[in-house]
């Protein structure tokens, strides 16, 4: 009988999105590294080069790192796809064969690296990190949905699982026909996002005195993300402020609508895009986090808020379904129902126990959502996938993944 251990095996994360890149995706894929690393895996990284890098081999123990050429992904400059490397992928493979592979995105390099995995006979695990087929009615590629949508059922439909971010992200992939999906979650750093970050004097920076309520949206800056309903948002609240309390609103991101958000709310704080410490200590600093957004697979950001000890203010999906109870550690809003939203955004605001109350129950729940966690679940699908190649070679020795 064929067993294999979960100690000391060597994984390959296959990505054309990476840290310093701002995004969910990058976030993710870069505490799964880390906890791979920690957890004395060896670990293949294999991702695009970026600007400024060459594209080649590095090997640092443990630790290996294969950079393939990219190009920018067309309407994001900032972003990167990776170039197909079927041939590469299975020289490197072969030489150094992994017990399974991830892959974390479905573009060339994605295709590329399935492609070579499965003539090698490696199991390939997938993850769905981006819900590209909600993105083609914001760019005005409607008629590119459905092709979209079989792409990715073909594309996850090759390996043995796909692993989801959420629950809700879960039934709508089994309504589109991905099968063999899997709830992997993600994590937060309750010890970064933290209320201790509170910071009088940013706030005072903003305008907002220690009884002024700062409204705070942290992401990406472009059509996917709803943002018209952030425009709503402040501008119904901003009826509401009075000689008693004031509002601010804080915008963290970038990205190709800054500057028509900018010029649509010319009393916005607009900071760019932060990470890190600054990101943090500008989550404690506000007090009700505004998340239009429709196409979310996860939300990080929601965790974030809610970590840093905010009220967020949510539809009824992803992170926010999992994890917020409406008018109890936050608002939840019936998807795209923006009234609803509005009137919990309202209630939010003029309701001091009720923001007090949902703000601690929001820090409470994210406590509970550590990365290791979510680092071990990551680990037992890796080795499942190992395990049932391992017997399905030893049965038929002759078969290909």
């Amino acid at each position: 009988m064929t067993t294999l251990s979960l100690a000391h095996s060597q994984y390959a994360l296959v990505t054309e999105t990476w840290k310093p890149q701002i995004n969910g995706v990058a976030n993710t894929l870069g505490r799964l590294h880390e906890g791979l690393l920690r957890n004395h895996h060896r670990v293949q990284l294999i991702r695009p080069a970026q600007p400024g890098e060459t594209a080649g081999f590095t090997d640092d123990g443990s630790a290996q790192e294969l950079r393939v050429p990219g190009a920018p992904l067309p309407g994001y400059p900032g972003l990167q796809f990776g170039w197909p490397a079927t041939r590469q992928l299975k020289a490197y493979w072969q030489r150094q064969r992994p017990d399974a592979v991830y892959l974390a995105t479905e573009g060339p390099l994605g295709w590329s690296a399935m492609r070579a995995a499965r003539q090698l006979g490696i199991p390939v695990v997938s993850g769905f990190h981006t819900s590209f087929q909600h993105y083609s009615e914001y760019y005005g590629l409607g008629l590119l949905q459905r092709p979209a949508v079989a792409w990715l059922r073909w594309f996850h439909n090759q390996s043995l699982l796909t692993l989801t971010a959420s629950s809700t992200q879960q039934r709508e992939l089994a309504r589109l026909g991905i099968n063999n999906l899997m709830l992997l979650g993600r994590g937060v750093d309750c010890d970064l996002f933290h209320p201790s970050r509170r910071d009088p004097a940013l706030r005072a920076r903003w305008g907002a005195g220690k009884d002024d309520l700062v409204m705070l949206h942290v992401g990406r800056l472009a059509a996917e993300k709803n943002l018209p309903l952030l425009e709503r948002s402040w501008q119904a609240l901003q009826a509401m402020s009075n000689s008693t309390v004031r509002l601010r609103l804080v915008v963290v991101g970038d990205g190709p609508l800054r500057a028509s958000l900018q010029r649509s709310m010319p009393g916005a704080i607009f900071t760019g895009a932060l990470t890190g410490v600054d990101l943090a200590r500008v989550y404690a600093s506000a007090d009700i986090f505004i998340f239009p957004s429709l196409t979310e697979t996860f939300g990080n950001v929601v965790t974030e808020a809610m970590a840093s000890g905010l009220a967020v203010n949510a539809f009824d999906l992803a992170a926010a379904h999992q994890h917020i109870r409406d008018r109890y550690s936050g608002g939840l809003a019936p998807v795209a129902n923006e009234e609803a939203f509005l009137d919990n955004l309202r209630w939010l605001v003029s309701n001091t126990e009720g923001l007090r109350s949902a703000r601690l129950h929001a820090r409470h729940r994210a406590c509970q959502l550590g990365w290791p966690m979510i680092v071990e679940r990551f680990e037992g699908y890796l080795n499942r996938a190992s395990l049932s190649n391992a017997r399905t070679m030893t049965a038929s020795p002759g078969i290909r993944g």
